[in-house]
């Protein structure tokens, strides 16, 4: 008895310290079983000891959500989605948790040109608090610097979110970490620039078809770089020709 409260009493030690949980362990005679996947172990670990907490204090499942979605828990840590149940028979809570994919560090701006604040784009179109790259860095879940996309609070309250989300998941990732900047005019009109062989490359998309020019883009860029020989810019505004300029300058 005494050996099992020692155990308990290092697991807690642990994850008060750390911030850390095990993916099984039992504390106050409950089960516990979590799964993180993609999500950053020190955020997850927090929340974590917050449901814990809520349902050892009320022993109800309906509580620990009502927790979440009142307090905005999914939010403040990160998540795309989660899944939590409770076995009565085995005295077993699942705490099962995702984290988006990281897609691009978003500066939005307003009508005026002022800079509002900044987010990170998940790859479920919603935004998160900047510190998620630093995590997601940290922990060697992102292993390349994001790109920087220019969005309006306009254009974040339509579709855009959601379209380019698409865009960049889309596009293969070595392709991606290739990528500096994205800006999308209030025109809707995509722009990419490109950082090729140290050189700043200049793509623009047009306002549609977007999955369609990305193949054709993925095709150049790979040709030009197997001769590096890199281009000033590419044009695909018009989805039915590609012109590619090169400067001038050696």
């Amino acid at each position: 008895m005494i050996r099992l409260f020692l155990v308990s009493m290092v697991i807690l030690l642990s994850i008060n310290v750390q911030a850390t949980v095990p993916d099984r362990f039992t504390q106050n005679n409950i089960n516990y079983r979590t799964y993180f996947g993609e999500c950053p172990s020190k955020s997850s670990g927090m929340l974590t000891l917050i449901l814990m907490k809520e349902f050892e204090k009320t022993g109800s499942l309906k509580s620990v959500k009502e927790k979440i979605l009142d307090e905005k828990l999914d939010e403040k840590y990160f998540l795309s989605d989660y899944r939590i149940s409770y076995n009565p028979v085995i005295k077993t809570l699942k705490i099962q948790l995702e984290c988006p994919e990281p897609l691009a560090k978003v500066q939005v701006y307003k009508p005026n040109g002022e800079e509002h604040y900044s987010a990170i784009l998940g790859d479920n179109a919603k935004m998160y608090e900047p510190q998620y790259e630093n995590l997601m860095k940290a922990e060697k879940r992102l292993n390349h610097n994001l790109p920087l996309l220019a969005i309006t609070t306009e254009q974040l309250e339509g579709n855009a979110p959601t379209d380019l989300a698409i865009f960049i998941k889309k596009m293969e990732l070595d392709l991606r970490k290739q990528v500096s900047e994205i800006i999308l005019s209030k025109n809707n009109d995509l722009t990419i620039i490109f950082a090729l062989g140290g050189k700043a490359t200049s793509v623009f998309m047009g306002a549609d078809l977007w999955e369609e020019k990305l193949t054709k883009l993925t095709k150049v860029v790979g040709y030009v770089s197997k001769n590096k020989r890199y281009p000033s810019s590419i044009n695909l505004v018009n989805s039915k020709k590609v012109v590619v300029k090169f400067s001038d300058k050696i």
